[in-house]
């Protein structure tokens, strides 16, 4: 069984034992999501905008990871100026428990 869900501003397809990582949810141990779509074999169910009846459940692994650190440089050619700043997103690693139809 697959689903769609939407966390933060990304959609994930989803299944069961999957672990994705989102934006920074929160401090819960366990998130419910309500699907966009679910795919049951041949069956298809799409939301306008939710699937009623529908949900995801997944469990916190991680809280608060912080991804690899992005670089940017900026400089300007020939006024010998640079400047270098670091930025590191706040993730949390979720583990798909359930999904229902």
């Amino acid at each position: 069984m697959l689903a769609v869900i939407q966390a933060g501003n990304h959609q994930y397809l989803v299944e069961k034992g999957q672990i994705i990582e989102t934006e920074l949810l929160g401090e819960e141990k366990s998130v419910t999501f309500e699907p966009l779509l679910v795919v049951d074999g041949d069956n298809v169910k799409v939301g306008t905008p939710h699937v009623t009846g529908a949900k995801v459940v997944a469990s916190v692994r991680e809280a608060d990871k912080q991804s690899d650190k992005v670089l940017v440089l900026k400089y300007k050619a020939k006024k010998r100026q640079k400047t270098m700043h670091g930025h590191r997103q706040h993730k949390t690693v979720l583990v798909i428990d359930s999904i229902t139809a």
